[in-house]
């Protein structure tokens, strides 16, 4: 799909209300491969590779979260979607936040999962723990470390998050392998870390302003830490921006909660939409 400054990759399924799905890193739209199933026979899906990732094009800036929410929306518009649940991801998730904010009118309800926003509540790197926010934010270096060795270090990330062996599988790590190994497709990644500055300093002003989100919005977080789940951070984090907020965390669950808990995760979702 040709946007003003992106051309996406979006694969929809089924009918009805829309939902919008946004996915993170280091993932594609495939991450939500398995949820997909348990919804299409009542909602319509539509799920865009992120700018830069996948098979979306990679523009050379604008990966912070204002720019990347108004790609999004250009998208919706185009497609007709009227009036849309939104769930995101890891960096889908302060993408969808700032979609939310800036389309109020658009958004039926909000969904973030396993995420903080940043600059709001929780610090997203958790003081440091999250080790590679500061390397991905490091310019240069991490394309020239990590190029030839996209398999070593994206699967580390696969394998740490995951507190349900094999709900990432070889094949899955293949798929998502084929789409970061394309040219330029890390460095995008990366800058949407790169990013996280100024997102954070808009995310303060807006908090500053006293804006509140009015729709309805559900934060979940995997409830391992061993395989990095966040907990409650995200309804801690979004209790601080927003008026209706319910949430916590998934047992059995690390960072990769459409994959590990697709199963739990539809059935949260379909009794907070109420559609």
């Amino acid at each position: 799909m040709r946007l003003t400054r992106v051309t996406l990759h979006v694969v929809t399924a089924g009918s009805g209300v829309p939902i919008v799905l946004l996915h993170g890193w280091p993932q594609t739209w495939y991450e939500w491969r398995k949820l997909i199933p348990l919804l299409a026979d009542r909602y319509r899906l539509v799920a865009p590779d992120l700018p830069g990732l996948g098979e979306s094009s990679r523009p050379a800036n604008g990966y912070d979260q204002n720019s990347i929410a108004s790609d999004v929306r250009e998208m919706c518009q185009q497609l007709d979607l009227g009036r849309f649940h939104l769930v995101g991801h890891d960096f889908g998730g302060p993408c969808g936040f700032a979609l939310a904010c800036a389309a109020p009118q658009s958004v039926r309800t909000l969904t973030i999962l396993d995420v903080t926003i940043p600059g709001i509540g929780p610090d997203i790197s958790q003081g440091g723990l999250r080790w590679h926010h500061a390397f991905h934010m490091t310019p240069e270096l991490p394309e020239a470390l990590v190029a030839a060795r996209e398999r070593e270090y994206l699967g580390w990330f696969y394998r740490e998050f995951c507190w349900q062996r094999g709900a990432i599988g070889h094949a899955d790590i293949d798929e998502y392998l084929r789409s970061y190994t394309q040219p330029g497709a890390m460095r995008a990644g990366f800058e949407y870390y790169r990013s996280l500055p100024r997102t954070k300093a808009d995310n303060r002003a807006l908090a500053d302003s006293g804006f509140r989100l009015s729709m309805p919005v559900l934060a979940l977080g995997g409830a391992k830490a061993e395989a990095r789940g966040r907990g409650e951070e995200p309804l801690d984090s979004l209790r601080a921006i927003a008026s209706n907020v319910t949430g916590g965390a998934i047992p059995e669950c690390g960072h990769f909660i459409p994959e590990e808990q697709p199963a739990v995760l539809a059935e949260r979702l379909l009794a907070f939409f109420g559609d």
